[in-house]
């Protein structure tokens, strides 16, 4: 089963010390680029992440964002630093000397310079249990979302591959009406010019107009590489980069039929042909 390169899922989780959410979304990309944002403090798990999310994708930009929202417990308690509180308040007292009188100092903002109050180190291992926990929770949630959107676009090919098919039977149909028309067209031009043509010429003109008009070749390699598509749709692996390479395989087998037509009827469905390539190859820019 093919999947999307764009995708999104969030998860979220409600703790006694805080709540913890991961949000995750993507882009298309030629490779993975996988982009974790998350606090300081859980970065300690970022490698074990980095594996949980590699094994799971294949390709896209993926952006991979936790948010940690940190909720004080009754039982903490606030620790005053005294040392650096006069280290502080003698700092200030330099500033009145040199500068001229301070005005009254609001304790808060004492209390917020940083290493005045400390609050009692809260153990953070079951945190960066529950925050991996969650990821792979979201990661599976993402995952689906890819897959589903796979399935979309693998819809969208089948569906293409079966027109393209269909067209080049049309065009097997009508190629060898094409080729006895040619063969009555010179007949006729021939005789309004009142030449007569020996048979062994005629074959040689034949065999020549046969060369340059077969188109056999194009159409055997255009269903080949539908059934490739086919194959490659039905697989369950990134194949994003084989279904790039096909569509240019396709492409040039339709130009190359749209190049040796010489029948109106022939040209019209190699122009459809290259209109249906350009749409699948626009959605295969999409898959992992």
């Amino acid at each position: 089963m093919i999947r999307s390169m764009t995708g999104y899922a969030r998860a979220e989780v409600q703790k006694p010390w805080g709540r913890l959410s991961w949000e995750l979304r993507s882009v298309n990309h030629r490779y993975l680029d996988l982009q974790l944002k998350m606090p300081e403090e859980f970065r300690a798990i970022e490698n074990e992440l980095r594996v949980l999310a590699g094994a799971r994708l294949g390709r896209g930009k993926v952006e991979c964002g936790l948010r940690y929202n940190r909720e004080a417990q009754a039982d903490e308690k606030l620790q005053l630093d005294l040392g650096r509180l006069r280290q502080l308040r003698e700092a200030m007292d330099v500033v009145g000397h040199e500068c001229g009188p301070l005005t009254a100092t609001d304790p808060v903002r004492l209390l917020s310079f940083p290493g005045v109050l400390r609050q009692e180190q809260a153990d953070f291992a079951p945190m960066l249990a529950e925050a991996r926990a969650l990821f792979e929770r979201a990661l599976e949630d993402f995952t689906a979302t890819r897959g589903r959107e796979g399935e979309r676009l693998g819809q969208f090919l089948a569906e293409r591959t079966v027109a393209l098919a269909e067209l080049v039977a049309k065009v097997r149909e009508r190629h060898p009406l094409v080729r006895d028309q040619w063969l009555q067209k010179l007949k006729a031009r021939c005789a309004e010019l009142g030449v007569e043509i020996e048979p062994q010429r005629l074959a040689q003109e034949m065999a020549l107009a046969a060369t340059r008009l077969d188109v056999e070749e194009e159409m055997s390699r255009l269903l080949s590489h539908l059934e490739e598509v086919k194959q490659a749709c039905a697989r369950g692996e990134s194949v994003g980069r084989r279904l790039d390479f096909l569509m240019q395989e396709l492409n040039r087998e339709a130009n190359t039929l749209s190049s040796k037509s010489q029948d109106a009827e022939i040209t019209r469905c190699a122009v459809e042909m290259k209109v249906i390539i350009e749409q699948m190859r626009e959605q295969v820019q999409n898959i992992e």
